[in-house]
Order: C-alpha cells, then sequence, then structure tokens
C-alpha cells in the first residue's frame, strides 16, 4: 500500500505539504497546533489514515526537536524537573502509537473529522494561561506517573494540539508561568513524538519522501518560531489555527471516501 502512494508522490505535491509543515512549525513553536494543519493536509493528498498519522509525525518530531533544541541553547529548559516527565511522554507515546494500529481503518477515517473539530474547539475557548508562578496543585511525582503519560498516550494515537494540552497542563497543575511553560511543552512533546516515532518507523508505516521534505520544512519554521514566541506569543496564532482546521475537517467530512460523510448525506437524502 505505501509502495501506491510513494509513486503517486508528484514535485507539486511535495512543494505544497512542505510548505504547509513549514507554516504549522512556525505555529507549532509559538501556540502548539501546527498537527492541526499538516494532518488534514495529508488526508486530503489521499494519503491511508495509519500511514498519514506515522507520517505526520515524523515531521512533527522534527518540529518539536528543532523547538526544544532552540529553547535549550538559550538556558530556557530544566532538564533536572523536565527528564522524568519527558521519560513518561515517551512511554505514553509508544503505547498510543502501538494502539492505534488496532484501531479500523473506517473507524479511524470517520473519527478524523471529529477530532479535529473538537481539538479545534478547545483551542478556541480554553482559558488563556496566566503569566504569573502559582502554587503547584499536583506533586512532580504525580505529574509524571499520570499527565505525562496520558498526554504522550494521545500523541502517539492522533496528536494535533498535544503541545498545547502540556503547556496548560504544566500552568494548571505544575503551576509554571507562561514561557517556562511553553518550553517545559516543548521538551515533552518532544519526547512523546519520539516515542511514538520509533513504533511507526519499526512497523514500516512512514512515507519517508513526504516526511523528510516535511520534516525539513517543519524543523525551519520552528527554528523560526522558537525566535518570534517570547515576542509576539499565541494570540495572533490560535486564531488562524482554529479557522484554518475547522475548514480541513469539514472538507474530510465532505469527501466521498469518509464513511461518517456519507452516513450524514445519506440521512438528508
Amino acid at each position: 500500500m505505501l509502495e501506491n502512494f510513494t509513486q503517486a508522490i508528484n514535485i507539486e505535491m511535495l512543494l505544497l505539504l512542505a510548505a504547509v509543515a513549514l507554516l504549522a512549525g512556525f505555529f507549532d513553536a509559538i501556540a502548539g497546533g501546527g498537527g492541526l494543519l499538516t494532518l488534514p493536509v495529508l488526508f486530503i493528498a489521499g494519503i491511508d489514515p495509519l500511514a498519514a498519522i506515522a507520517t505526520n509525525k515524523f515531521q512533527a518530531t522534527s518540529a518539536t526537536v528543532s523547538a526544544t533544541v532552540a529553547f535549550a541553547r538559550k538556558g530556557m529548559i530544566d532538564w533536572h524537573g523536565g527528564l522524568p516527565m519527558a521519560l513518561m511522554a515517551f512511554i505514553g507515546g509508544a503505547l498510543g502509537a502501538l494502539s492505534i494500529s488496532l484501531i479500523p481503518h473506517d473507524l479511524l477515517q470517520a473519527c478524523v473529522p471529529v477530532l479535529l473539530i473538537l481539538v479545534a474547539a478547545w483551542f478556541a475557548f480554553s482559558p488563556k494561561p496566566r503569566e504569573q508562578e502559582r502554587k503547584a496543585k499536583v506533586s512532580l511525582r504525580l505529574f509524571c506517573l499520570g499527565v505525562a503519560p496520558l498526554i504522550g498516550f494521545y500523541d502517539g494515537v492522533f496528536g494535533p494540539g498535544v503541545g498545547s494540552f502540556f503547556m496548560l497542563a504544566c500552568v494548571l497543575l505544575l503551576g509554571q508561568h507562561l514561557m517556562r511553560a511553553v518550553c517545559t511543552s516543548k521538551l515533552l512533546n518532544a519526547a512523546c513524538n519520539l516515542g511514538a516515532l520509533s513504533v511507526f518507523a519499526l512497523g514500516g508505516a512512514i512515507i519517508w519522501p513526504l516526511a523528510l521534505t516535511m520534516a525539513v520544512a517543519a524543523f525551519t519554521g520552528a527554528q523560526l518560531g522558537a525566535r518570534c514566541a517570547v515576542r509576539f506569543g499565541p494570540r495572533l496564532i490560535r486564531p488562524l489555527l482554529v479557522s484554518v482546521c475547522c475548514i480541513m475537517a469539514l472538507k474530510l467530512l465532505a469527501s466521498a471516501d469518509n464513511p461518517l460523510g456519507e452516513w450524514v448525506s445519506s440521512q438528508f437524502s
């Protein structure tokens, strides 16, 4: 199956997906949610759901590792407190990626647009993170054993928005101020991405020409985004992400190949 997709790839598709990955990497470094752009585009391009999620994971990993390196060079990563959380996020991501192969193809194809709309709604209505440090509501151990692997598992199964989930969890549960939470979320996001990616790579689900092209673009976008994160923040990025995500989700639902879209059409015909 993957051979058929590889043969169908042309230069126009590579350039389009690279442009989307560049933009997604930029957004992801600032506000998270870059997968809200790249994953729907892969589906719209006709990629099999499992291959699309696996290929998207490769470029997403490139973006999150790039952003983490950029923040680490500025001395903004707390390695002592972050590494235990990163390890559990890695395990959660790997377990999520192992689980996705058990989901039927049609169910996965039907659920993706719905999940995209739900994540977009969360982005639109989630509370604004506070700028000041607060008292933690949970211990670091509980966060490591419960929150980090749970969000990491979601990343392995689906993924879009996971960086923002980590960021808000750090703010609301660990009491971190916004910029520290952004830096911590990049480390945890990179860790769960690597966990899921290791499973997908071993399973042969990645379309490498697309993955490598998008990864280079995402890496570049994330470097640019990390440089802009402190100055601009997520206020202008989130509305655009939400709008584009909803448009793409509706396009996926309208596709003739989507089981949920076919069911909705049959109810009104």
